[in-house]
């Protein structure tokens, strides 16, 4: 017998048990194929920061419960400078964020099987997906395939519907603390804040970051990507452990602090340029695309954005009387994703780009900018607006800007 459904879904990350959970409760036939046991999960794909904002709590019904802190402000720090900007987030417990999306996707109908690691595509005559294989020789039957397993990419890699590029990899390592001196008079107060760190010494060609979870615990971590600006700050054979040991040892908010048995989060994903995110009978959601925020890193809303838009479409092409699932019909997903889910997604990424290629004394002199203009300009600077962005300028980043436009030349 023959294993057909209306969507088959691999991974059971946010995007794709978000995916499931619209789609089942609109009524689809719906399977999630997952690495992990069902036992451990999400043992091994517990790794993010979840970082997050009260909008996305809302716009997807996900209970208190998994919330661990609710914070109020976002601070940016540079070496010498800090600015404090009023942003309502919200902090998970990643683990149990999962875990709901699985529960309620579940209770509407969605099938879960775990142990089950996809390898690869199964292809008709006309090398158009029809289904996936897992665990060696099972299969799994659909109408529609969605790769949701992050840079791991196994059908959407085979499909050339995706081309996570090595060199635009960003990766990160994060601690859960206790004993962290939130409210060290040398900085900001922290205690209901997440706090992002632009210092190359820290963070070479990248960002740290001091997440609050209580009153003197917090998610502590590094990212940053393996590109020429790591290279050019970064010290010959330092991991990104080291690194984080360093900033532990040597930040006074850490005097004190403990690392949580157990508590030490890895993880990895691409920020590039989105490319193609579909074909016949398939989609690419959350950071499979990729989607994670480029400037901020804030994955979790994007993946969740981008699963809705993959819903919507798949709706939309099941509920046709000819249940079109061409390349041509799925293209919605595109044009949603564009629209809702990362607008401006390539001024967006260029500001990244040319914040990282940025040195030390430039990002204190950032936020000195920020101290003397309103929440405005930050803003607008973080939706890709170039109006914004043009007011953070000064006529001396004109060799900063052509050492940008060099590199994107050569790229």
């Amino acid at each position: 017998m023959v294993d057909r459904y209306d969507v088959a879904i691999a991974g059971a990350g946010p995007a794709g048990a978000q995916c499931a959970r619209d789609l089942a409760t609109r009524g689809y036939d719906v399977v999630v194929l997952e690495t992990e046991s069902e036992d451990e999960f999400p043992r091994q794909s517990n790794k993010s920061t979840a970082g997050t904002f009260p909008s996305m709590m809302s716009s997807f019904g996900i209970p208190d419960g998994v919330v661990m802190s609710y914070t109020d402000d976002v601070v940016l720090e540079s070496p010498n400078e800090y600015y404090e900007s009023y942003q309502p987030g919200a902090v998970l417990e990643f683990a149990e964020f999962k875990q709901f999306l699985v529960a309620d996707g579940r209770e509407n109908g969605a099938e879960y099987r775990f142990d089950a690691r996809v390898s690869r595509p199964i292809l008709d005559d006309d090398d158009v997906i029809e289904g996936v294989r897992y665990n060696g020789d099972e299969e799994v039957y659909a109408d529609i395939v969605i790769d949701a397993t992050g840079p791991a990419a196994p059908i959407a890699s085979a499909l050339d519907v995706v081309d996570l590029e090595r060199e635009n990899q960003a990766i990160g390592i994060e601690y859960e603390m206790e004993g962290v001196e939130m409210n060290h008079p040398e900085y900001a107060d922290l205690r209901r804040a997440m706090m992002l760190r632009l210092d190359h010494e820290i963070a070479p060609g990248g960002y740290s970051w001091i997440f609050a979870t209580g009153e003197d615990t917090a998610k502590v971590g590094i990212c940053y990507i393996q590109n020429d600006r790591h290279r050019e700050f970064a010290e010959a054979g330092k991991t990104v452990d080291g690194y984080l040991d360093d900033w532990v040892d040597r930040d006074p908010r850490f005097a004190d602090a403990t690392k949580l048995d157990g508590k030490v989060h890895r993880g990895s994903a691409h920020i590039q340029r989105p490319g193609q995110m579909h074909t016949d009978r398939f989609i690419a959601i959350g950071d499979t695309v990729p989607t994670i925020d480029p400037l901020w890193g804030e994955g979790i809303h994007k993946g969740m954005k981008s699963a809705r838009a993959a819903a919507a479409t798949v709706d939309r092409c099941l509920t046709d009387s000819e249940r079109r699932v061409d390349a041509e019909s799925l293209a919605v997903y595109e044009t949603l994703w564009h629209r809702d889910v990362a607008p401006r997604a390539k001024s967006r990424l260029a500001l990244t780009e040319l914040l990282y290629l940025a040195p030390n004394e430039r990002y204190d002199r950032l936020l000195r900018d920020l101290q003397r203009t309103d929440d405005d300009i930050l803003a607008k600077a973080n939706r890709g607006e170039k109006a914004g962005m043009a007011r953070l300028l000064h006529l001396d980043d004109v060799p900063l800007l052509a050492k940008y436009a060099r590199e994107r030349l050569n790229a």
